[in-house]
């Protein structure tokens, strides 16, 4: 029997000027089909092309559990839901620990398939008004994560994701987060993930730079933006 999920919601975004941000962090719903190329869905901009969108970050997919989670830490006074987070695919069912990176999916005539965690950073902190929300989101690996495109093609909310297979060592989004994140220069763990063949370039790269350095990079003007530096 095949492992598959439902979506629940299908986002994109243009970039405008949103939470004092240039931005396209405030995604609509998609209810149509859609094209999906190389670089995401067609429609969906990027603000931060240095940072955010890209072959290997095309789509970015966050798991609406976490969303009560968030409810209930922080008030009822904001509505916590998607896509919140700036996400283009939402979901029930998958989470950090039951997805993998290199993970593939069917999607409509498109194949995806997980390249990294999402990376949290500031713009989350200015879209819900907590200082330190990226950072907590961090710690707790509740991060979502993201796919690069092996096969453009048409999608739809409707459509399910279908695992076409996964790789013999792969890790979960978890376990890569607690390890890149969560103990960051222990030289065992970045053996382990340099052994994820299926990991971003980005992030494979910063895992050798800290196997050769000994030093891990800087987080701060991710995670708290340059007005907190």
């Amino acid at each position: 029997m095949s492992i598959h999920f439902q979506l629940c919601g299908l986002y994109k975004g243009k970039v405008s000027n949103y939470f004092g941000l240039t931005t396209a962090i405030n995604k609509s719903m998609i209810t149509e089909p859609v094209y999906l190329s190389l670089h995401g869905i067609q429609g969906d901009q990027c603000a931060d092309k240095r940072h955010h969108g890209g072959l290997e970050r095309a789509l970015h997919q966050y798991p609406v559990e976490h969303y009560q989670y968030w409810q209930q830490k922080y008030s009822s006074k904001s509505l916590w839901q998607a896509p919140g987070m700036g996400e283009n695919l939402s979901s029930i069912g998958m989470s950090e620990h039951n997805v993998c990176v290199g993970d593939r999916y069917q999607w409509g005539e498109a194949i995806i398939e997980v390249s990294q965690p999402r990376s949290p950073c500031f713009k989350l902190n200015k879209r819900w008004g907590i200082d330190k929300l990226s950072l907590e989101m961090q710690k707790l690996s509740l991060c979502g994560w993201l796919y690069r495109v092996i096969q453009p093609g048409k999608v739809s909310v409707n459509e399910k994701l279908v695992l076409l297979e996964r790789p013999a060592n792969a890790m979960t989004i978890y376990q890569v987060c607690e390890l890149f994140f969560g103990d960051p220069m222990n030289h065992a763990g970045l053996v382990k993930l340099k052994g994820q063949t299926k990991l971003s370039y980005s992030w494979m790269n910063k895992v050798e730079q800290r196997i050769i350095s000994k030093q891990i990079e800087d987080w701060d003007f991710r995670l708290l933006g340059p007005e907190n530096l």
